[in-house]
């Protein structure tokens, strides 16, 4: 997509310079280049390409049988729906645990193959090394405490994380390693609210919340979530903005029922 001049990107130093200021940070995923399109021209801050298409889009259980190859696929749609925003792209389970050289030349393929801006993953203290090889060839690296959904067959639950006093200091640890290896921001999925603000007061770089709470320096939901274009999904973080669902559901009944009763397509839509 051609870039107008006139917009003015966000980068990461946006969203730190956002962070000093007290402005909050706005953040959705998206996985193709329509919705994109209409998310960066609302005004979004940074879209996430996350792997929750594995579950949105495909229709997955978990977002763990996601691939790089597809991830990418994904990421290069979005961006051609982009002139404004920062976009983040998850690297996929598999794609980085191993070891840290994999992990390096997955996240080169990211930037090369889709023209992202920067990457995202999961875990403090294991993926460190990970972190540090992908930042010291000059990608961004975004990190994720608290509920890491590639983990959810360790866990078992995808309940609230960090409420017991020795993986609240293990998390907060974990920040600290994530600033100091060069993260540029840290996504905290479901953790108690007043443990997330004080780890977002002891960091310089913003934190982004999705359940929790309001002191986080941003939010992010999915969104087919606060679209309502899934139903089944309801925990208590989630807004929802509109109820798609049930909007295209009666537009594609109308549909069926114009074609049968051959109303559609009369005679100003022909020919």
């Amino acid at each position: 997509m051609s870039v107008n001049k006139e917009v003015k990107r966000v980068t990461t130093n946006t969203l730190q310079k956002m962070k000093a200021a007290g402005e909050k940070i706005s953040m959705l995923t998206a996985y193709d280049f329509s919705f994109a399109r209409i998310i960066d021209g609302a005004g979004i801050d940074v879209i996430l390409v996350g792997d929750s298409a594995s579950n949105v889009i495909a229709g997955h259980e978990t977002t763990l049988p996601i691939t790089l190859d597809q991830m990418i696929y994904h990421a290069s749609s979005v961006i051609r729906g982009v002139e404004r925003c920062l976009v983040v792209v998850d690297l996929p389970f598999g794609s980085y645990q191993s070891n840290s050289d994999i992990a390096l030349a997955s996240a080169i393929r990211i930037m090369k193959e889709t023209g992202a801006h920067s990457v995202k993953m999961e875990g403090g203290a294991e993926v460190i090394d990970s972190i540090r090889k992908i930042v010291s060839a000059g990608i961004p690296v975004m990190g994720h405490l608290g509920l890491i959904p590639q983990s959810i067959y360790k866990f078992g639950t995808y309940a609230v994380r960090a409420k017991e006093e020795v993986e609240a200091d293990k998390l907060k640890k974990d920040a600290q390693l994530l600033q100091d290896a060069g993260c540029f921001a840290i996504v905290l999925e479901k953790i108690p609210a007043g443990l997330a603000k004080e780890v977002s007061l002891s960091l310089t770089i913003p934190t982004i919340g999705i359940g929790a709470g309001g002191d986080c320096d941003g939010q992010v939901l999915v969104m087919h979530d606060m679209l309502g274009i899934n139903t089944e999904f309801k925990p208590r973080f989630l807004r929802q903005y509109l109820n798609v669902y049930d909007q295209a559901t009666l537009a594609v009944q109308q549909y069926v029922k114009d074609v049968k009763s051959k109303d559609f397509p009369n005679e100003s839509e022909q020919y």
